[in-house]
């Protein structure tokens, strides 16, 4: 069973190194003749994404003693499979770009139609901050108001609760109820 892995290893090295050369051959290319590359590109990668498939089942009858080893590789191989995925799709970026810029024109009236833009939403955006901040004191400045109100009517209350408890103290109680009942009869008007 081995020896399946290792004749899927060498498919997988003779097509890799093939697709590695056309990826680097793909962003010097124009036209029809970097179209029919990139697609033969595209269907050898999904044969080599077949191999490993192939080989991750090879590797998983292979006996356990020597199965790490193998899983080793195939880890590997998914690792080099993931960057030749990457670089390919950096050259159609690149085939992208050309394609684009020969779309547009000149680069020049767009950057700076660009610039402007984004210095109009650069002073858009300082103006915000600068509310959002005057926003920030006002909330500030009003809650520090509610505290200290709150405190103060807080105090006054203590201190009225304080000099009722010593007049309480100092008068008799039958004086006392008298007394109550002309504060509050006093509080109504």
């Amino acid at each position: 069973m081995s020896s399946d892995f290792e004749a899927y290893e060498l498919d997988f090295g003779t097509i890799t190194a093939e697709v590695t050369n056309k990826i680097g051959r793909i962003p010097k290319l124009s036209g029809e003749e970097k179209t029919q590359l990139v697609l033969n590109v595209d269907k050898q990668l999904e044969e080599v994404r077949e191999l490993l498939e192939q080989m991750d089942l090879e590797a998983r009858e292979i006996p356990i003693q020597s199965r790490a080893m193998y899983n080793s590789r195939l880890k590997s191989y998914k690792q080099e499979i993931e960057k030749l995925e990457k670089d390919f799709k950096r050259s159609r970026i690149a085939y992208s770009d050309e394609v684009r810029n020969e779309l547009l024109g000149d680069e020049a009236s767009s950057s700076e139609n660009q610039r402007a833009h984004l210095l109009d939403n650069t002073e858009k955006l300082e103006r915000s901050s600068r509310r959002l901040e005057a926003g920030y004191q006002i909330a500030v400045e009003t809650v520090f108001c509610d505290r200290f109100t709150h405190l103060s009517w807080g105090g006054l209350h203590s201190q009225f609760r304080r000099k009722r408890r010593q007049v309480t103290a100092m008068a008799p109680a039958p004086y006392l109820f008298n007394m109550t009942t002309v504060n509050l009869t006093s509080l109504d008007m």
